[in-house]
């Protein structure tokens, strides 16, 4: 069955755990990835869209140096100094909001002690980046609460920041990107080497539907590390051809035919992704914003089967509901979203067709696998800074 969106709100339980209202309140979004799959980090193109759900802060501050933090959706509280940040071996959660705070205070911003409240609905190791959403919010917070006047693309770089080098997770900047810059009812197409960037109209007429297949996204860390690799291995191949290029998203379908034998099948297929992901995402942009949604949904699809077969991040779970999703009434294309092996798929689906493809899916999923999917109706949302 669908899920409607709930409007999350901490207030009240940033009273109930420091007894008095909040100064200020900011609201990140989560994202779905319209198109353009694991080439951020080879400096390509990407089409995302913030959703309506979201991790919202709440909180106040206080005249010491004290940040005393609650974690709604873990029932924990954890307190650290100011001047002292260090990384947390247990409730690692708050790791994110300490980098964010660390790498502020080393940029100079001077930050006071608070007391913070946050939560949210965007499901964790979905695929629908709900760290980023826990990174865009924290520096989002500090920015409104102590009229930082951050600039927007420094606020996405230092949540970027905070991921790649306090908590320790690599990842392109498209996450941060869409959380804190999103639009309602558009998407974001971003050029992920100069972040240069443009918002996309959504015709009222589609839904972007999302299924959560309920597999968590064990393999995804490790095997992004792996994919990564190949992709630099990849690289040094077609320039040792005599090709200047500087990343994958250099590199045309022609050169990389012609380097085919410069390299083994797998790093050929791992760069084929790539390169053809970035002409699809360039293709989608100039489709809808002409109207063309029939040829959207068809570079949609496109693109997971690339996915499956040349980039092999794809599961027998997400295959699944992306055969499913197909086969129904007004539906224009279907994919994974997100670094893949569990997580979700993304569907364009015509409005008035919305309603019986979440059943029809979620009866499908059941009766072929025996799972319970999620299935999230969503209308594309404002940013952090943009709803602040």
């Amino acid at each position: 069955m669908s899920i409607k969106t709930p409007i999350h709100s901490i207030e009240p339980t940033f009273q109930r755990i420091f007894g008095s209202l909040p100064e200020t309140v900011v609201r990140a979004p989560g994202r779905v990835n319209l198109i353009g799959e694991h080439t951020d980090y080879n400096d390509g193109f990407v089409l995302p869209a913030a959703i309506d759900r979201a991790i919202t802060y709440a909180g106040r501050r206080r005249a010491d140096r004290r940040v005393r933090a609650y974690a709604n959706n873990f029932n924990t509280s954890v307190e650290f100094d100011l001047d002292d940040i260090q990384k947390a071996s247990d409730n690692t959660w708050s790791n994110f909001l300490r980098g964010v705070s660390k790498f502020l205070e080393a940029d100079g911003h001077r930050l006071t002690g608070a007391d913070i409240a946050f939560g949210g609905d965007v499901p964790r190791e979905a695929g629908l980046s709900s760290s980023a959403a826990v990174e865009v919010g924290a520096t989002a917070f500090w920015n409104k609460l102590l009229g930082l006047g951050l600039d927007p693309v420094y606020v996405v770089k230092l949540s970027r920041r905070t991921e790649n080098e306090f908590v320790g997770v690599p990842c392109g900047i498209m996450d941060q990107f869409i959380s804190a810059l999103g639009r309602r009812d558009h998407a974001l197409f971003l050029d992920c080497r100069d972040l240069t960037y443009r918002h996309v109209p959504l015709r009222a007429d589609v839904k972007i539907v999302v299924c959560n297949s309920g597999v968590k996204r064990a393999l995804a860390q490790s095997e992004y590390e792996v994919r990564l690799k190949q992709c630099r291995e990849a690289l040094a191949k077609i320039g040792a051809t005599g090709r200047a290029v500087k990343s994958l998203r250099d590199v045309q379908l022609s050169d990389l035919e012609a380097a085919r034998g410069a390299m083994d099948n797998l790093l050929w297929r791992r760069a084929h992704h790539v390169v053809s992901e970035n002409q699809r995402v360039l293709e989608a942009v100039r489709v809808l914003e002409s109207g063309d949604l029939e040829r959207f949904g068809e570079l949609m699809n496109a693109s997971h089967e690339s996915l499956r077969d040349d980039y092999e991040v794809s599961s027998k779970e997400l295959d699944a509901l992306v055969e499913l999703a197909r086969k129904q009434h007004g539906v224009l294309g279907a994919r994974m979203t997100g670094a893949g092996f569990g997580g979700c798929t993304v569907n364009l689906v015509r409005a008035d067709a919305a309603e019986s493809f979440v059943q029809a899916v979620a009866e499908g999923y059941e009766k072929a696998l025996g799972l319970k999917a999620e299935i999230y109706v969503c209308r594309a949302s404002d940013g952090a800074l943009v709803s602040a």
